[in-house]
């Protein structure tokens, strides 16, 4: 399985831009559909966006749509996720995972297999 690593989290105003970035190592990337999910202050991990193995199919939550865009270059083993008109709900920790056994059409964490140590997004006003 693929050991995963996020980075790019920050602070950033309200309208603001940020990337996360999500690093594999240890397995065959190109083999795993990927998500990223979000968890905020005592709430549960919730969906944000998924990408199909070849990266033709990408899926995002209804509350991101439009401004968030996932994308994955598997030469580095790195997807990506591009955060756009950031808002103060979008504050939380972002975590990304992989998933061997569909190719990116499930919304809940734990049909995924493998995920990272999460990386912090705070969005103030």
């Amino acid at each position: 399985q693929v050991q995963l690593v996020e980075s790019g989290g920050g602070s950033v105003q309200a309208g603001d831009s940020l990337r996360v970035s999500c690093t594999a190592s240890g397995g065959t990337f190109s083999t795993y559909a990927m998500g990223w999910f979000r968890a905020g202050s005592g709430e549960e991990r919730e969906f944000v966006a998924s990408i199909s193995r070849s990266g033709n199919t990408v899926y995002y939550a209804d509350s991101v749509k439009g401004r968030f865009t996932i994308s994955r270059e598997d030469a580095k083993n790195t997807v990506t996720l591009q955060m756009d008109s950031l808002k103060i709900e979008d504050t939380a920790v972002y975590y990304c995972e992989a998933d061997r056994e569909n190719d990116g059409n499930r919304r809940r964490s734990y049909m995924y297999q493998c995920w990272g140590q999460g990386t912090q997004v705070t969005v103030s006003s």
